[in-house]
């Protein structure tokens, strides 16, 4: 459910858009409620029903100003954080809640759930293009001489974790699964510019993408990782489940996977934050679909 902050972000919009002949000071309105919508998000809702019904409103709200104020770094990242997530909690994780009472069913969702990754990573993408010029030229043309500013980070972050889920979920896809060496690049190069951004989050990505890529090693993997949860503080449980997933299942390790999420729903257990319930359900649903996995 908005916020007042998001809801007074709506009525303040509708009265700019009817500004109409008054080019200043409408965008100066529309920068405001940009600044106001970036600001907002899910975090402190614990409630993954109501965030769930509330999400596609901010969305849809946040994306349509979004294209009245293309420049707005930080609503570029909003835009392309929520699409994200939003694909991952209830559309992806869905699609694996239903796999084995409708494969048909889970299909339409992944396939739905590659689009919202998609429609992320253009968000993004574009934020990165404003603020340099000619990145995603670099990008396609030789990914390692990319750098990147400490405040283009959030965006490259959500840019390639999108990239990279959607590919997870278009591996009869060629030219989708052939664009992975591009998401990692761009992981790699936010974080030589700033590894603890996100708390951990980055670094998590790093040993998730440093797991499935061709010529990735579990040791690099489990570096990455082990820097993630000591970044994490008192909220590790998104690291854990990432752990038992990238490194625990595909290895074979029930003991491992077990263990880990295991602590995840420890560490969840004492937060009540969006993100600890998201993966605390899903460590629960993992836990409980254990025989199935191995």
């Amino acid at each position: 459910m908005p916020s007042h902050r998001a809801i007074g972000a709506l009525l303040l919009l509708s009265f700019v858009l009817g500004l109409q002949g008054c080019a200043s000071p409408r965008q100066l309105l529309l920068n405001g409620v940009a600044d106001a919508l970036a600001a907002q998000g899910a975090g402190d809702e614990n409630d993954l029903q109501l965030a769930r019904d509330a999400a596609p409103f901010y969305l849809k709200l946040s994306e349509s100003l979004l294209r009245q104020t293309p420049g707005h770094l930080a609503l570029a990242e909003s835009v392309a954080a929520g699409f994200t997530q939003y694909a991952y909690a209830f559309v992806a994780f869905e699609a694996d809640r239903i796999e084995s009472q409708d494969a048909r069913a889970a299909q339409r969702l992944r396939d739905r759930a590659a689009r919202l990754y998609d429609r992320a990573r253009g968000h993004a993408l574009a934020g990165l293009e404003r603020s340099q010029p000619g990145l995603r030229a670099t990008l396609a043309r030789d990914a390692s001489s990319l750098r990147l500013d400490p405040a283009q980070v959030g965006l490259a972050y959500w840019a390639a974790a999108s990239w990279a889920a959607a590919i997870s979920l278009s591996k009869d896809r060629p030219e989708a699964v052939a664009d992975l060496p591009l998401a990692v690049a761009l992981a790699q190069a936010a974080y030589a510019a700033h590894p603890e951004h996100g708390q951990g989050a980055l670094a998590s990505l790093m040993g998730t993408l440093e797991a499935s890529r061709p010529g990735g090693t579990r040791i690099r993997a489990q570096a990455y990782f082990d820097q993630a949860l000591a970044l994490a503080a008192d909220n590790p449980t998104p690291v854990h489940v990432a752990m038992a997933e990238a490194l625990a299942q595909p290895a074979g390790d029930r003991q491992a996977f077990e263990r880990w999420l295991r602590q995840a729903q420890q560490a969840a257990t004492s937060r009540s934050d969006l993100t600890s319930r998201i993966m605390l359900a899903r460590a629960d649903w993992l836990l409980a679909s254990i025989d199935d996995l191995f």
